[in-house]
């Protein structure tokens, strides 16, 4: 074996599905290298930490990392400073990974001169529930989440602005800095954002295919969205400008749908505007829906896809708006506890 490569998974409350993904890890292929496995353990309330355990016990290439923050960038940062490897995949406890996810994405590194590997998402309902597939099927839409290449997939080798997850070389942490430990949420779309402000590459391969599980309740997925909206603000102050366009659709949503109706009071013709905007949302949250409902065979899942995609662009708009009150104009900063995540 010529090198090491270092598996790091942070995880909280993922009894259901750590286990899965920590032999995802052991499984794979070791080309011209071995493994350590390292997981990243917050405070659970479920048996997370006991699965862990037991898996260490059985396995000497798995290592338990305690996370007391118990949240994700702590876990990775604890991970990846205990890690010897030469290359940090990470891998996420809510998905699914082929044999070759590791030695595809480090080899890629050298390969296509990246600084940053990751594949595509296919997104699985968490439940055979229409409403877990209904969630599943917004978050592979470009309806539901813009163009994120990697949700939608790509037919060739890109180069992109994230990733999911990624695969780095381990020096390039000690070059550009951990993960930012106060981005509850967001903090690989910050780290992505200093490795292309330092001049680094990050490449999306279609050929490595993660299997993702959705949320499998509208609450979790509203909670999930306005997190992501909530601290791209503060991504944007930490890098000095937005790091994609397609943030602002969301907030600028919802500033019309809640703010136009105000404005109406004084001018009373932006009350027609508002309606016009409103019925061309939901003519066209109807087709979509209805489109993917029907092709599917599912109809019985079309009103949970309708809330779905309404879930997700309010959420994330109405995070956004509170992320630029908190963080842009009170110039308030968060610790681990602030937040309540929905893991």
């Amino acid at each position: 074996m010529s090198h090491r490569v270092s598996i790091v998974i942070p995880c909280r409350n993922e009894a259901d599905h750590v286990e899965h993904a920590v032999r995802d890890a052991l499984a794979q292929e070791r080309r011209d290298f071995d493994i350590e496995v390292l997981v990243a353990v917050g405070p659970s309330h479920d048996t997370t930490h006991a699965i862990v355990e037991r898996i260490v016990a059985e396995n000497p290439e798995v290592i338990l990392v305690e996370n007391p923050a118990g949240v994700v960038p702590h876990g990775l940062n604890a991970a990846i400073r205990l890690s010897t490897g030469k290359f940090i995949v990470r891998m996420d406890a809510h998905s699914r990974y082929p044999a070759d996810y590791a030695a595809t994405l480090t080899e890629a590194l050298d390969r296509l001169q990246a600084d940053n590997t990751g594949g595509v998402w296919e997104t699985l309902p968490a439940n055979g529930s229409d409403r877990a597939w209904a969630i599943a099927q917004v978050l592979s839409s470009a309806l539901g989440v813009g163009n994120a290449m990697f949700r939608l997939g790509v037919e060739g080798e890109r180069e992109v602005d994230t990733v999911p997850y990624g695969c780095f070389r381990r020096e390039l942490f000690d070059r550009i800095g951990f993960f930012d430990e106060e981005l509850v949420r967001n903090q690989d779309d910050e780290h992505n954002g200093r490795i292309i402000k330092a001049g680094g590459r990050i490449m999306l391969l279609p050929q490595v295919r993660i299997q993702y599980y959705g949320r499998d309740r509208i609450s979790k997925l509203w909670r999930m969205y306005r997190e992501y909206g909530l601290f791209k603000p503060l991504v944007n102050i930490k890098l000095g400008a937005p790091a994609t366009a397609r943030q602002f659709a969301p907030p600028l949503f919802v500033l019309a749908l809640f703010g136009l109706p105000v404005l109406a009071l004084a001018v009373p013709f932006l009350s027609i505007s508002w309606a016009a905007m409103v019925a061309a949302y939901v003519l066209v949250v109807i087709i979509v829906s209805f489109r993917i409902a029907l092709a599917a065979s599912r109809m019985s899942a079309f009103l949970w896809l309708v809330l779905a995609f309404l879930t997700v662009h309010v959420a994330y708009g109405v995070g956004y708006l509170q992320g630029i009150v908190r963080f842009m104009v009170l110039r308030r900063r968060v610790r681990p506890t602030d937040i309540g995540t929905n893991r």
